[in-house]
């Protein structure tokens, strides 16, 4: 391998050119050189705004936009190294560098590599897969080796996942095996709520019932429902009435909270009883019939 190396440094052939020559002619290469990085860089701003402007119009399709979003920076990465690959290549080339026996030399480095890089070709392959079968997307919130959070970054080697504490879990894309995509359809809003056994059951399921249709008609999140199911349990305390809705993704603990202080607010309103633990103290007192000194 350094015979192919100093056999490419020889064919430079320094020695036969006059000083004068010598200045001359690597002047007129830097200058290329630089010209080279000029054009490179306008190569990459130029394809760069090319991508915005692309996936400029599939961001205004919403279906589309989560996918847009993923790929619209692995692409400019991959345009990035792609530019900067082909301008290596013609500086070399104006180095004097062969460029034949360059690329075989590197061909034969790169397979020693892949062996000593499966790892890696195994992250890079499976994020190819990832990306192409559309598991997921910038924004998703995702389970994924344990961790729960909202997809920062798509790779090619890696997944970078932001959990609700604020940690960015960088995760190798061949370690990703299992994935529960989160927002994938519609989620569903569900609230449990207790009235005591004293209160008026069929007054208390007509109040949610009305305070459900107020609920879906003032948040456009709800796709379907509230729905008062009935009651679901009698409990040690109360008796449990469940409701349930769908909500666009991601909207359901929203609209959870928002059931919540509505029903609350109403029930007080309507002088509905929502149990709460209670305990009774019985403290019996007996009277010392027995005087001291008796018995």
């Amino acid at each position: 391998m350094f015979d192919r190396i100093n056999q490419l440094f020889r064919n430079l052939n320094w020695e036969a050119m006059e000083w004068e020559q010598l200045i001359l002619a690597w002047t007129e290469r830097l200058l290329t050189i630089l010209i080279i990085f000029i054009i490179a860089r306008l190569l990459q701003k130029a394809g760069n705004r090319v991508i915005d402007e692309y996936f400029k119009k599939k961001t205004a399709d919403p279906p589309k936009e989560k996918k847009a979003h993923t790929l619209q920076p692995l692409i400019k990465q991959i345009w990035r190294y792609l530019v900067a690959f082909v301008a290596l290549l013609i500086i070399l080339d104006q180095l004097g560098v062969q460029l034949a026996p360059l690329l075989a030399t590197a061909g034969v480095a790169g397979i020693a590599i892949g062996f000593g890089a499966q790892r890696l070709v195994r992250d890079i392959i499976t994020g190819f897969l990832l990306l192409m079968e559309d598991q997921y997307a910038v924004g998703d919130m995702i389970t994924v080796n344990n961790y729960v959070g909202i997809v920062e970054e798509v790779g090619l080697r890696v997944t970078k996942l932001r959990d609700f504490s604020g940690d960015l879990h960088i995760i190798p894309n061949g370690n990703i095996e299992n994935v529960t995509n989160h927002v994938r359809g519609e989620m569903r809003a569900l609230v449990d709520v207790r009235v005591s056994y004293e209160a008026d059951l069929d007054r208390a399921i007509q109040i949610l019932e009305e305070l459900s249709a107020e609920m879906a008609a003032q948040h456009p999140e709800i796709v379907d429902g509230p729905t008062v199911l009935g009651v679901t349990d009698l409990a040690e305390s109360g008796i449990v009435i469940r409701i349930v809705a769908r909500t666009e993704p991601l909207k359901q603990w929203q609209i959870e909270r928002e059931l919540r202080r509505a029903i609350k607010k109403r029930f007080d309103h309507e002088n509905i009883e929502i149990p709460y633990p209670r305990r009774v103290l019985y403290h019996r007192r007996e009277e010392n019939k027995q005087q001291t000194g008796e018995g």
